[in-house]
């Protein structure tokens, strides 16, 4: 079942070569505005139209906005979008149908399912179904909203290129240099090294992965809840359902395996009557609960596994050895598109969240 959420319910549907992927939002407060326009605009960051550094396919994600809208407000029933698939070739799918592709869910998926499940373009498995996480994400900020509750991701890494981001920048600051360019980071100079490491693997036929920084302000301290249903295991739970994503860590982080209590500790100090600490290696979160501080996390997103490189597979039809050659359309590194989609999956955790505890009307 490819749900999410103890009450803001998200289910999506769809798959990478049927008609249409999309979402449906349950649980959603009657009366929220939702501005169609802004849903619109976070599915262009993800799109590859435009890009020079994106797969070939052309699809334009124009939203459909099925029911649960009126006005422009939400009218306390389930919010159901979509957006169709355009621009969908199978052959090159139907030729490699016994030959799984190595780092692609392919194998285990055809034992799960049997030879004839839809496996084109990934199906289910694609990244094409994080079209429904980002149109959830957006309904999420509107939820949360009137709580001033909001979030940011950006590019940290690409490759071995790291980019250099100023722990003073404000939200708005980094959204801001964030869009300057097409990798998606705010440091512009690593983002013209990142760009050119991403053409040079392009022109050798392989790929590169990243790490993508997210961020979260406003977060009234509290909010969350312990074991099973910590903001970390909320957030993680969403992390790990985007297809490429294959670590997550919190404020310091692995890091911490170096450290000592007396440096991770971070101290408490009053700010302006307000309590804060003075570092937050915890990422904003204690117990499980927020501790008033940002919610920091990154995640490690693997290289793009279809490459044009000759890699060894097996024939599943005959038992015998193979060589995969891998045409067609691909992201020679997915980090920035996926950018917006880490961002709108903090943002569904932290509402779902919101709603549970009472923290979002």
């Amino acid at each position: 079942m490819m749900r999410f959420g103890e009450r803001f319910k998200v289910t999506i549907f769809g798959s990478s070569h049927g008609p249409e992927v999309g979402v449906e939002v349950e649980g959603i407060p009657p009366g929220t505005p939702v501005d169609p326009v802004l849903l619109q605009n976070a599915l262009d960051r993800r799109r590859p139209v435009g890009r020079r550094l994106a797969t070939r396919r052309q699809e334009e994600d124009r939203l459909v906005i099925d029911h649960g809208l009126t006005d422009g407000r939400t009218d306390g029933t389930p919010f159901r979008a979509h957006v169709p698939n355009e621009d969908v070739e199978r052959a090159p799918y139907d030729r490699r149908h016994d030959t799984p592709r190595p780092g692609h869910a392919d194998y285990p998926a055809r034992v799960r399912y049997g030879p004839d499940a839809d496996l084109s373009g990934g199906g289910i498995f694609s990244g094409r179904m994080t079209v429904g996480l980002v149109i959830a994400g957006s309904i999420g900020r509107a939820v949360l909203a009137p709580r001033n509750i909001d979030a940011v991701a950006y590019t940290r890494s690409i490759g071995t290129v790291d980019a250099e981001i100023p722990e003073s920048l404000d939200l708005p600051a980094l959204r801001e240099r964030a869009a300057q360019n097409e990798v998606g980071t705010p440091d512009a100079k690593a983002a013209q090294r990142m760009e050119a490491a991403i053409q040079a693997a392009r022109r050798d036929g392989d790929s590169l992965g990243g790490v993508i920084e997210v961020r979260v302000d406003g977060v009234p301290i509290g909010l969350g809840e312990p074991f099973f249903d910590s903001i970390e295991g909320s957030i993680a739970h969403l992390a790990f359902a985007v297809p490429a994503v294959k670590g997550i860590e919190f404020g310091a982080g692995f890091r911490a395996a170096r450290m000592r209590g007396s440096e991770h500790n971070d101290p408490f100090v009053w700010d302006h009557g307000v309590v804060r600490t003075v570092t937050n290696n915890a990422g904003g979160i204690l117990g499980g609960l927020a501790t008033g501080m940002p919610i920091v996390f990154r995640v490690v997103v693997k290289p793009t596994s279809s490459i044009a490189k000759s890699q060894v597979t097996v024939n599943l039809a005959t038992g015998q050895p193979a060589t995969l050659h891998v045409a067609g359309r691909h992201d020679p590194c997915i980090v920035p598109r996926a950018v917006v989609v880490l961002e709108s999956i903090a943002l569904i955790a932290i509402a779902d969240l919101a709603l549970r505890g009472g923290y979002a009307r």
